[in-house]
């Protein structure tokens, strides 16, 4: 829910109403720009289109991967579709603006850092991965690229069943529409920078 981002950056109720108006705004407006009817972005994301009614009036808190799959249908990131400061070209993204969209009790979380559109969704996340966690990631649309560049520890990256052992300082790119899983199999914590690569819908 939009409410557990709130609580994992500490803002309060009145920055869970922003969110849930921004990401009301923003989901008309790129559903207009793509020229998608209710309909059509609900078949396209795999959600209903009661929800996306209800997500457009403002009128519900929908999960991370609701707005995840509506944000690949749209073709944008994340963070278009929550953005409620319409700011220049050049933006600054301070550190407590960093939202962190999945963690564990044993301390493995991630964060997107920051997002783009160039010309399609492009985001650059922090990982953490405690020894003996993982992470699944269902697939993303084709054409969707990855960079991972390990900093500490060493990440074992499964596409597809096959396994790609990274080791700190080693980098990794793959198409990411398969099925794929992050994890850590040793005995330090794994550190990893994460560009995520879009295609624009068209």
């Amino acid at each position: 829910m939009l409410d557990s981002l709130i609580q994992n950056i500490g803002r309060n109720v009145s920055d869970l109403d922003l969110l849930t108006q921004s990401l009301a705004r923003n989901v008309k407006r790129w559903r207009a720009e793509r020229g998608f009817t209710l309909d059509a972005l609900a078949a396209r994301a795999g959600v209903s289109r009661g929800m996306l009614i209800q997500i457009e009036q403002a009128r519900t808190n929908p999960s991370l991967g609701t707005v995840v799959k509506i944000g690949d249908a749209l073709g944008v990131s994340i963070t278009t579709l929550l953005d409620y400061e319409q700011g220049p070209k050049v933006r600054v993204v301070p550190a407590k603006q960093v939202v962190r969209l999945w963690h564990t009790d044993a301390g493995s979380y991630s964060r997107l850092l920051a997002g783009t559109e160039a010309p399609g969704p492009l985001e650059m996340w922090e990982w953490r991965l405690m020894p003996g966690e993982s992470s699944r990631s269902d697939p993303h649309p084709v054409g969707t690229v990855e960079i991972a560049h390990v900093t500490a520890g060493e990440l074992t990256l499964t596409v597809e069943g096959t396994e790609y052992r990274v080791p700190a300082g080693d980098s990794v790119t793959f198409e990411a529409n398969a099925t794929h899983m992050y994890g850590n199999q040793g005995d330090v914590p794994t550190e990893m920078v994460l560009t995520v690569s879009v295609p624009p819908v068209h």
